[in-house]
């Protein structure tokens, strides 16, 4: 939910075509790594999951209560990327006035409201990111976070390689590093969606990938939404131990 599933994407693509650029480069990212939970909407469809070679890469947003158990049983691996709420809140405002099949925000402070009523897309972003939180040390679940990506990619992008069972030289590390950097991906049309149709996604007033920083919020919440959103945020996390950084 806007927090980096398409950058984790990329830097999987890459570790499990042992950084090769030429193989990630033949179809775009949201075909190479089909999104499950709208499979009905567009290519490739099931079958074409169904069909694919094993080890399977996929893409969801479904909250852990909605994983099917065999899922787990089968002991599949899970990547998962939290964001801190305030940024994925301010992202999430803007992805939705792109996103066709989602409900357009009336206002800012309307859309504050619903986020933290989890009236969005995939529902609560708190019971979301303590979901996966609270059952990682029981499956096979890597959860990282977004701000952590930005702060130190080549850190965080080995111990997905780890993860995967990869083992691969350092300077290929590298590689993957840049070609997975915001800069980089935001110009390629592969990992940037411009080839995504218009009718499920118009990006003529925002771009899928817009800033791609921590602390953007700022910009965003008064200080009377900033202190709403953080007593409201206290009471939805007491009792977790999931922690966040809001900016650098």
């Amino acid at each position: 939910m806007i927090s980096g599933t398409t950058w984790i994407q990329a830097i999987v693509d890459l570790l499990m075509n042992e950084g090769d650029e030429e193989k990630v480069q033949h179809a775009p990212i949201f075909e190479r790594i089909p999104f499950i939970d709208i499979l009905h909407l567009m290519k490739p469809g099931i079958e074409d999951v169904n069909a694919m070679p094993s080890p399977r890469v996929l893409k969801s947003h479904l909250a852990f209560q909605l994983v099917p158990p065999s899922f787990w049983k089968e002991k599949c691996k899970v990547i998962y990327v939290a964001r801190n709420a305030k940024d994925t809140a301010t992202s999430y405002f803007y992805f939705d006035h792109m996103a066709n099949i989602h409900v357009t925000p009336k206002s800012w402070d309307e859309y504050i409201e619903r986020f933290m009523k989890g009236d969005v897309g995939w529902g609560s972003w708190y019971d979301h990111v303590k979901g996966f939180w609270e059952q990682k040390d029981k499956h096979n679940i890597l959860y990282l976070f977004y701000e952590d990506l930005l702060r130190t990619p080549l850190e965080e992008i080995r111990k997905v390689m780890k993860f995967l069972d990869k083992d691969l030289p350092e300077e290929v590390l590298r590689k993957i590093a840049y070609l997975t950097s915001f800069s980089k991906m935001k110009e390629n049309p592969m990992t940037n969606y411009s080839t995504f149709p218009s009718e499920m996604m118009n990006q003529t007033q925002y771009k899928f990938m817009r800033k791609g920083q921590v602390g953007d919020w700022k910009s965003h919440f008064t200080v009377y939404q900033n202190d709403r959103f953080e007593a409201d945020y206290q009471r939805q996390m007491s009792g977790s131990t999931l922690k966040f950084h809001t900016g650098m």
